[in-house]
């Protein structure tokens, strides 16, 4: 009879154990994912990401772990993960007559100058993303900003250029580190308000020319998308028949919508064999989970943009890290090294406050605090008082992250494992600059390590180690241990120290 019952018991408990276990929630901890290196033509290839939302996301109380379920800060999370340059949008005045902000972060220059400090600190670049408007340009909305309205196309291009020149200025002052400048977003029907190709051209040529004056190191991005249609070709050309003054031929690619991977391959390198430019995406994203978080209705869900051709992976992280492997595949496949790289948007919009598992007045409640969170700080995709400005779009649909499922981060901050993929897509002979011992870390030993090295007090450390201590190229030297000590003081400097690269062929 005992023995009966304790086997009842223990069935019971198993029973339990198991039935748990299938509705517990995916965490970090549940295991890793697999990434197959890729053996990349540019020594130099971007493993980018645009966290432009994550000032007002920390304004909302949002905070951000570790894979571990340790607090950090977002931006050392993601250059220990391999991410080597941060993307941030631009806007000219997303504030309503009244003060608010429109949301979607409330981009405007200040914002900008917070993310370029916090990335250069951990020796990530910067690429400014200019939308020269006052909230989101996109193929369908190229508006000009609320104070250039009325001005003649000439007069625009000198706004536009003293804008652009006083922004750079003003984010190198502060500390950024800018290899990039995108001259507009999403450009392909219009830019600023203008949609001839004549203007539109000049408009180019006017951000362009603020670039070269602010720095002959910073490269110029031009910025389409839909690589699906053959239309993208045509602005190839219409760049080259015009003199538009660029470098990098950009698209957005998401897999819900635009075509195949060896589509963008083949559109990418239009643009780089025929007229020699470097040619990137500047956007992607994929979902590690079909899962809403934050009672805002998500771009890809069970309802919504799930299938097709070209959503060839699954929705799990590591169906996230897949696809992202893939997306760098493809434009590494351009020819003669000119796939420059590849970013992520906005990988870290997560919730402002999980409404996973409630239901009645809990969720209403929650959903209810959420809203008052994105209205206050601008966390969500838009606010309502972007109405004035958007009336037909964002004043109608303002509310949350529609892509909080599409993260490399937890509804919690916890990182996803997907998050590995910006590093081990760097293969094992990768490596961090700065590590010149070999421990994956960047700590006072590695500066010990070459000044021991330089004064020839040590002669055990593999002299391909030490290589990796070379902050700035020149060969090893005391200014290399200098420059490790300054970063571990917090000083930004204009090398990528603690940046994961790949190991030279």
């Amino acid at each position: 009879m005992r023995r009966n019952l304790l086997k009842a018991v223990v069935s019971l408990i198993l029973v339990i154990i198991l039935c748990t276990t299938c509705v517990v929630p995916f965490t970090a901890a549940q295991g890793d994912v697999a990434v197959q290196p890729i053996d990349f033509n540019n020594p130099d290839f971007i493993r980018g990401m645009d966290i432009s939302s994550v000032i007002a996301l920390e304004q909302s109380g949002v905070v951000f772990r570790d894979e571990n379920g340790n607090q950090d800060d977002i931006f050392k999370i993601l250059a220990d993960n391999g991410v080597n340059t941060i993307r941030v949008r631009v806007w000219y005045d997303p504030y309503s007559s009244d003060g608010r902000g429109y949301g979607g972060g409330n981009n405007e220059i200040n914002t900008a100058v917070q993310i370029g400090k916090r990335a250069a600190k951990y020796g990530m670049k910067l690429l400014v993303d200019f939308h020269y408007s006052d909230f989101w340009a996109d193929p369908g909305k190229q508006k000009a900003p609320k104070l250039w309205n009325g001005m003649s196309v000439g007069d625009k291009c000198d706004a536009l250029y003293e804008y652009t020149l006083g922004c750079l200025r003003t984010l190198r002052n502060e500390g950024a580190n800018i290899g990039m400048v995108q001259i507009g977003n999403e450009t392909t029907l219009g830019i600023a308000g203008e949609n001839s190709w004549q203007n539109m051209a000049t408009l180019y040529n006017a951000g362009s020319r603020a670039v070269r004056d602010f720095s002959s190191d910073v490269k110029v991005v031009i910025h389409y998308t839909n690589p699906e249609n053959s239309y993208i070709k045509t602005l190839a050309d219409f760049l080259h028949n015009y003199n538009v003054d660029y470098d990098v031929f950009a698209t957005s690619y998401y897999p819900c919508w635009h075509g195949s991977l060896s589509n963008l391959t083949e559109v990418l390198n239009y643009a780089a064999k025929k007229y020699g430019k470097y040619a990137m995406v500047a956007e992607t994203s994929y979902p590690y989970t079909l899962s809403d978080s934050d009672g805002h209705p998500n771009t890809i869900s069970e309802w919504n943009n799930n299938a097709g051709e070209n959503m060839l992976w699954d929705f799990t992280p590591q169906g996230q890290a897949d696809e992202v492997r893939a997306v760098m595949n493809a434009v590494n496949d351009v020819e003669d090294g000119k796939g420059l790289g590849m970013f992520y948007w906005e990988g870290a919009w997560i919730t402002v406050g999980d409404v996973t598992g409630l239901s009645g007045d809990a969720y209403t409640k929650q959903l209810a605090h959420n809203k008052l969170l994105w209205e206050r700080d601008g966390s969500g995709w838009a606010a309502s008082a972007c109405a004035e400005y958007d009336p037909d779009d964002a004043g109608k649909w303002y509310g949350g992250s529609a892509v909080d499922n599409q993260a490399f981060f937890l509804p919690d901050g916890t990182a996803l494992p997907s998050l590995h993929v910006f590093k081990d897509v760097l293969g094992d002979g990768s490596y961090r600059l700065g590590d010149a011992d070999g421990s994956g870390e960047i700590d006072i030993t590695d500066a010990t390590c070459i000044q021991r090295s330089c004064a020839m007090m040590q002669t055990r450390i593999d002299e391909r180690i030490l290589n990796h201590g070379d902050i700035d190229g020149d060969g090893l030297s005391v200014m290399d241990a200098t420059m490790i000590q300054r970063h571990l003081l917090g000083a930004t400097l204009p090398y990528p120290v603690g940046v994961w690269r790949q190991e030279e062929k």
